[in-house]
């Protein structure tokens, strides 16, 4: 009897307009050498869905020849345009709708989208996640449609309840919408928008629930370095390994020698690269 098997890379909030070259370099190398089933975006593409900022995200992703799911993140929503914003939110993805929030079936493996977005919403901060009836009814409906014993993945831009990172979802539906997986069995519920990776399990009022969060591919960093997750699925089971390029064995990681005006540590025990040291506002973006 043959196990289904499935290799599926867990990218999130990639913030073209303040990507990291280096890490999307080294990602796009190791989907073209690891060939994944498919490549799971939970959104962020961009900064403040600029044209230009798209544009960067479509060059990037047509050289991505695997299937490519994408979630909308609230940094895709249009910022500086309120009309786009509320008509057609989804303009600028011109080139990538046909991966927004798609569905991917493969042999006993479903990964579903949830919709964690919203144009507006009665509190100031619009930014943070909300999931409402109608976007739960239609993967729900999703859901239901599988086979039985078909392994489960839901994708979502924002964790559906806090998962204690600096950065917050404060997601309203969130527990209704988590409680409402867990009764049907979902393996695990895949999100970005905290910038550091997690995985965790999640109690809920129908059972447990499996939260994984990938971290960021931008310079906006806040705990972790850069990083994408790479999910192996056998039977139902998922293992989640957090990649980054410090572990990357790579002749591009690699320097021949040692420049001549390289310094020493300041002091004795000083790292070279400080690390967990975020600024307190973003970069400019120019």
């Amino acid at each position: 009897m043959t196990t289904d098997r499935a290799l599926l890379f867990h990218l999130s909030d990639i913030h073209f307009g303040l990507e990291d070259r280096s890490a999307l370099s080294w990602v796009a190398d190791e989907i073209a050498r690891r060939r994944p089933d498919a490549v799971m975006i939970t959104g962020d593409l961009t900064m403040r869905a600029r044209h230009r900022e798209f544009a960067a995200a479509r060059k990037w992703i047509s050289s991505v020849d695997v299937p490519v799911t994408i979630e909308v993140g609230n940094h895709d929503m249009p910022y500086y345009n309120l009309v786009e914003r509320f008509v057609t939110p989804y303009k600028r993805f011109r080139g990538l709708k046909a991966m927004i929030e798609r569905e991917i079936d493969l042999p006993g493996v479903a990964i579903v989208p949830l919709k964690t977005t919203a144009r507006a919403q009665w509190r100031f901060n619009w930014s943070k996640g909300s999931v409402s009836d109608k976007a739960l009814a239609r993967t729900l409906a999703a859901i239901d449609a599988l086979p039985a014993g078909t392994t489960v993945l839901v994708t979502a831009h924002h964790p559906l309840v806090e998962v204690d990172t600096h950065g917050t979802a404060l997601t309203r539906g969130g527990t209704r919408a988590l409680a409402e997986l867990a009764r049907r069995k979902v393996a695990a519920v895949l999100t970005g928008h905290v910038h550091d990776a997690f995985d965790i399990v999640q109690e809920t009022a129908n059972g447990p629930v499996r939260m994984i969060g990938a971290g960021t591919l931008s310079h906006r960093i806040r705990s972790t370095p850069p990083s994408f997750n790479e999910l192996t699925v056998v039977g139902g089971d998922i293992r989640v390994e957090v990649r980054n390029q410090e572990a990357a064995l790579s002749s591009a990681m690699m320097i021949d020698e040692v420049p001549e005006d390289a310094m020493p540590p300041r002091s004795p025990g000083e790292p070279v690269a400080p690390v967990n040291r975020v600024p307190p506002v973003d970069p400019p973006v120019h």
